[in-house]
C-alpha cells in the first residue's frame, strides 16, 4: 500500500487521490503555498510539490513583472 507523500501514512484504496503520479489522501492533495484543496489534474506542480494554478503557481513561478501570467497583484516571496 503507498503512502502519502503529504503525511507519509498509508493511502486505502477509497481514500486515494491520485496526482503527480502517487497516491494522495483528499485533504493531503493541497496548494502548497495557499493550502487550497486541489482536485486531480486541475493543479500544476513545481519540484514534484502541487500548486494552484491561479494565483500561486504563476505569481512564484509564472513571468515577471506588470500585466504578466494574470497575477500581477500577488506578490509572493520564494
Amino acid at each position: 500500500m503507498p503512502n502519502c507523500p503529504k503525511c507519509d501514512k498509508p493511502v486505502y484504496f477509497a481514500e486515494r487521490k491520485t496526482s503527480l503520479g502517487k497516491d494522495w489522501h483528499s485533504g493531503c492533495l493541497r496548494c502548497e503555498k495557499c493550502n487550497k484543496t486541489l482536485t486531480p489534474g486541475s493543479h500544476a506542480e513545481h519540484e514534484g510539490k502541487p500548486y494552484c494554478h491561479q494565483p500561486c503557481y504563476s505569481a512564484l513561478f509564472g513571468p515577471g513583472g506588470f500585466g504578466r501570467g494574470g497575477a500581477e497583484s500577488y506578490v509572493y516571496k520564494k
